[in-house]
C-alpha cells in the first residue's frame, strides 16, 4: 500500500510541475480525484515528540568546583488536557482565524487549496498557504516540515483520510492539544498555564484571541518577545470572531480594550490581557538566574535554553550575591512595597556581573518576577527622527528586558557629559557661570516661565564654578551649559559607547536645551554599573555578561567569556580624568556617605519630585550601582521619596550612597587596596587623541600598583585547578579635589 501511495504522489507531483499552464479547474479536478476516491491506505502513526533536555546553571568556586544554582526546563509540555477542558470561546477563536469552513469541508478546502497550488506551480515553489486545520494537524503529526509541492500533496491526501476516520471535534481537539504556540510551548493547555497562569478552562475572549493569533507565526506573534505584534494580531482575530458571529458587539468592545500587557512591567493600570513570564523552578538567586535566562534567550532562543541541555557557568560570586541581597533587604526593612531598591555590581577588567538584585521579593507580591535591575529597550517612533538610536536595537547586542522601563538617572548621567567634554579637550578647570537658575536661551514657555528654567537642587548658586567643582557639587546650571557646548547628540553617542544600551537622542524629542545633561532618558542599574566600569578600566569596555561559558549537550562550546579582549571605547586620558573628578564626589562632594576609606569614585543622582535616587560608583576592581524608587514611579503623585526611614527627602547621597557604602565596604574587605592612575594633563588631549605617534606623551603614573590578575580578585576560570591569590598592593592615598561644601544633589527640573 505504501509503495502505491508513494507512486501516486510522485506521479501527481510530476504532473503538476510539468503542467504549469493547465487551468486551475483541471488541477482542482485531479486533486479532487485523489482526495475523494477511496485509496488503499491507512493513517500512519503520529511522529514521536522529541524530549527536551534540562539546562543547568553553575557557579564556580575558587578551587574550580562547580555548584548548581538553577535549571531551565520546559514545564509546559507536561500539561495534558481533556476534550471537555477546551472552552468554546477558544475553539471559535481558532476556527475564525485559521479555518472558518472547518465544519463544512472534508479535511481539505478545495477552493483554497487549488488557489494555493496554482500559486505554487506558477512560482515553482511553495509561496501561499491555504491549509485547513486538519491539514495543519497532519503536517505537525505525520509529515515533515519541508516546503515543497510533494509534501503538500501528501498532506492533502492524509488530511482527507483523517477527516473520514475522525470526527471534527476529535480533529480539533488533537490539533489544539499539539499546536506550537511560541516560547517552546505546545498545546493550548500549556499555553494557558504559561502565558496567563490559569487553566485553559478559564480563558477569556481576549486571551483566546491572543492564543489564536500566535498560530500563523509563533516566532513573531509570541507575546513575550513581541507584545506589539501580538496585540495587533489579537485585534484582527477579535474582528474575525465578530464578523463570523462568534461574539457579540459588547463582547468585542470589552475584549478589544484589554490590551496585551507584560506582567513583568508591573500593574497595567487598566483593563489588560496580562502575559506572565515563564514559570521556572525556584532558586536561591532568582534575580540573577532571571538575568541569565533573558541573556541566553536573546542569544540562542527559547528552545535551546529550555530544551537544549546546556551547561552554563555563570559569573556570579555567591558571597557577593548574598551580601547584595542582605544589604538591599536591610535598607528596605521597615518599608513597604511598592518602594523598591535594585543593585548591580560589575567587575571592570572582565565585565563579569558579580551580583544583581532587582527588588525586595522576586516570588511574591504585586511585582513578583519584576527585575528592576534590568531595563527595557526603548523603540523611538519613526516620527521622532532620532539621530542616535539605542544600541540594544543593533544586531548582536543583547539587552535583556526587565521589570521596568528603566528609570531616569538624574545627575548620575553627568559623567557621560563629562567624558564628552574631556574627549573634546575641555579641561576640568574650565570655568562656567553657576547661577541658581539657568534661563534656556531662545526658549518659549508653554505654561509659565519655569518651562524655560533649570534649577539647582537646593536653588542656590555660586557665581562661577569649574567643571570639577560643578561635578563634585552637582551644579545643574553649569551642566546645562556644558551639554549645550559639547552637544547632546555627542553625549548620547558617548553614553551608548560606554554601555548605556538605552541611550538615544532626537532633536525633536529631547532638543538640547540643557535638560539632557540631567538624565532624561531611562537607564537600568545594570547598564549604569557597566558604563561606569569603563572609567575604572581606563576606557577599555568589557560588555556586561552573566555567563563565563556555555556548552551544549554534545559538549560544543557556544560561548566562552573566560578570555575577553574588550574594546578601547574612550582614551585612557579621558577615563582617568573622569575618574579623578568623580573621586571628589566621594571625598568632599554630594556622595561623602559612600566613602569606604579606599580609592573610589562615583556620582549621586536624584530626579524631579524625588522619584528616583541613585548612587553609582567604582573602585579599580568593582563597579556598583544602586537605585531606589517606587515600582510604580511613573505615577508622580505616588512616587516621591519623602519621609523614608527618617530621611525627609531621599537624595542619591543619602540612602543609596549608604547602601553602596555598606555593600562595597564588605565586598572589598579582603581585597587588596589598589589605586587609580594619575591622570595626564587634559590640556594635551586635543592634539594627543589625533596623533598616531604618542612618543613623549605622558600617560600618567599609577598612584599604587593595580596589576590584579585577569578577572580581578573575584573571578576564577571554570574548572581551574587552583585559584591564585591576588598580588599585594600598597595602601591607598587620599586625594582632595575640591573644597569642602554643603551636600547637594541633582534635581531635574523640566
Amino acid at each position: 500500500m505504501r509503495r502505491t501511495i508513494r507512486a501516486l504522489l510522485r506521479t501527481f507531483a510530476l504532473f503538476i510541475i510539468c503542467s504549469a499552464a493547465v487551468p486551475v479547474a483541471v488541477s482542482v479536478t485531479i486533486l479532487a480525484t485523489f482526495l475523494f476516491v477511496p485509496l488503499p491506505a491507512t493513517i500512519p502513526e503520529p511522529k514521536p515528540t522529541v524530549a527536551s533536555q534540562i539546562s543547568h546553571l553553575y557557579t564556580v568556586d575558587p578551587s574550580g568546583n562547580e555548584h548548581e544554582i538553577g535549571i531551565f526546563r520546559k514545564f509546559e509540555q507536561s500539561i495534558p488536557v481533556a476534550p471537555g477542558d477546551i472552552p468554546a470561546v477558544l475553539k471559535n477563536a481558532v476556527i475564525s482565524s485559521e479555518d472558518r469552513n472547518f465544519y463544512k469541508h472534508g479535511g481539505v478546502d478545495i477552493r483554497g487549496s487549488a488557489r494555493a497550488f496554482w500559486a505554487d506551480v506558477r512560482n515553482k515553489s511553495v509561496v501561499q498557504g491555504g491549509s485547513t486545520i486538519t491539514q495543519q494537524y497532519v503536517k505537525n503529526a505525520y509529515t515533515d516540515k519541508k516546503r515543497n509541492i510533494v509534501r503538500k500533496v501528501r498532506e492533502a491526501i492524509l488530511a482527507s483520510q483523517v477527516d473520514r476516520k475522525l470526527s471534527k471535534d476529535e480533529i480539533l481537539f488533537k490539533y489544539l492539544s499539539s499546536i506550537y504556540l511560541g516560547d517552546g510551548i505546545y498545546g493550548v493547555g500549556a499555553a494557558a498555564e504559561s502565558y496567563f497562569r490559569k487553566p485553559v478552562t478559564q480563558l477569556t475572549v481576549a486571551e483566546s484571541a491572543l492564543l489564536a493569533g500566535i498560530i500563523p507565526a509563533p516566532s513573531y506573534f509570541a507575546p513575550r518577545s513581541n507584545p506589539t505584534g501580538a496585540e495587533i494580531k489579537r485585534k484582527i482575530v477579535l474582528t474575525q470572531m465578530l464578523q463570523q458571529g462568534f461574539i457579540t458587539q459588547p463582547q468585542y468592545d470589552e475584549a478589544k480594550g484589554q490590551v496585551v500587557w507584560l506582567a513583568a512591567r508591573g500593574a497595567p493600570g487598566g483593563p489588560a490581557t496580562q502575559v506572565y513570564s515563564p514559570v521556572q523552578a525556584q532558586t536561591q538567586y532568582p534575580y540573577f538566574v532571571d538575568y541569565v535566562q533573558k541573556y541566553l534567550v536573546a542569544q540562542y532562543g527559547h528552545d535551546v535554553v529550555f530544551g537544549g541541555g546546556l551547561h552554563i557557568d555563570v559569573t556570579m560570586d555567591t558571597a557577593l550575591q548574598d551580601l547584595a541581597e542582605k544589604t538591599v533587604s536591610r535598607q528596605l526593612a521597615g518599608t513597604r512595597p511598592p518602594l523598591e531598591m535594585a543593585l548591580a555590581s560589575v567587575e571592570p577588567p572582565t565585565g563579569y556581573v558579580k551580583a544583581l538584585v532587582g527588588g525586595r521579593d522576586f516570588y511574591n507580591g504585586q511585582y513578583a518576577q519584576v527585575n528592576l535591575a534590568l531595563g527595557q529597550c526603548p523603540h523611538p517612533k519613526p516620527d521622532d527622527k532620532a539621530e542616535v538610536l539605542p544600541s540594544c536595537l543593533d544586531a548582536g547586542v543583547v539587552s535583556p528586558d526587565g521589570g521596568g522601563s528603566g528609570r531616569q538617572p538624574g545627575s548620575s548621567f553627568k559623567p557621560y557629559v563629562l567624558a564628552t567634554a574631556f574627549s573634546k579637550g575641555y579641561s576640568p578647570s574650565k570655568v562656567y557661570r553657576a547661577p541658581g537658575v539657568f534661563v534656556i536661551p531662545g526658549c518659549k514657555p508653554v505654561h509659565s516661565a519655569a518651562d524655560c528654567q533649570i534649577h539647582n537642587a537646593e536653588g542656590g548658586g555660586m557665581g562661577s564654578a569649574t567643571i570639577r567643582t560643578a561635578t563634585v557639587e552637582s551644579i545643574n546650571t553649569v551642566y546645562a551649559q556644558i551639554v549645550r557646548d559639547v552637544g547632546c547628540k555627542e553625549t548620547a553617542e558617548m553614553a551608548k559607547k560606554l554601555g548605556i544600551t538605552s541611550a538615544w537622542w532626537s532633536p525633536k524629542v529631547h532638543t538640547c536645551s540643557g535638560n539632557y545633561a540631567l538624565g532624561v532618558i531611562d537607564v537600568s542599574p545594570l547598564d549604569m554599573a557597566s558604563a561606569y566600569s569603563v572609567f575604572a578600566n581606563r576606557g577599555l569596555r568589557q560588555p556586561a555578561t552573566p555567563v563565563l561559558r556555555v556548552t551544549d549537550s554534545t559538549g560544543k562550546v557556544l560561548e566562552d567569556n573566560t578570555k575577553r579582549k574588550g574594546t578601547q571605547v574612550i582614551d585612557q586620558i579621558v577615563a582617568d580624568n573622569v575618574t579623578d573628578v568623580l573621586r571628589g564626589v566621594i571625598t568632599s562632594g554630594t556622595g561623602t556617605h559612600a566613602n569606604i576609606g579606599r580609592p573610589a569614585a562615583g556620582k549621586t543622582g536624584t530626579t524631579e519630585n524625588f522619584t528616583n535616587a541613585w548612587f553609582v560608583g567604582f573602585t579599580p576592581t568593582l563597579s556598583t550601582s544602586v537605585w531606589m524608587g517606587y515600582a510604580n514611579s511613573q505615577d508622580p503623585k505616588r512616587a516621591s521619596l519623602r519621609g523614608i526611614k527618617g530621611v525627609s527627602r531621599v537624595f542619591g547621597g543619602t540612602i543609596p550612597a549608604n547602601t553602596w557604602h555598606d555593600f562595597m565596604a564588605q565586598a572589598l574587605k579582603n581585597v587588596p587596596v589598589t589605586d587609580f592612575s594619575q591622570p595626564a594633563p587634559i590640556q594635551s588631549i586635543a592634539a594627543a587623541l589625533n596623533r598616531k605617534n604618542r612618543s613623549g606623551f605622558d600617560p600618567g603614573a599609577k598612584r599604587a600598583p593595580s596589576n590584579t590578575s585577569d578577572g580581578g580578585p573575584f573571578i576564577y576560570q571554570p574548572a581551574a585547578p587552583k585559584a591564585q591569590p591576588p598580588p599585594t598592593t600598597a595602601p591607598p592615598t587620599t586625594s582632595t579635589t575640591s573644597p569642602d561644601s554643603t551636600t547637594s544633589t541633582t534635581f531635574f527640573s523640566p
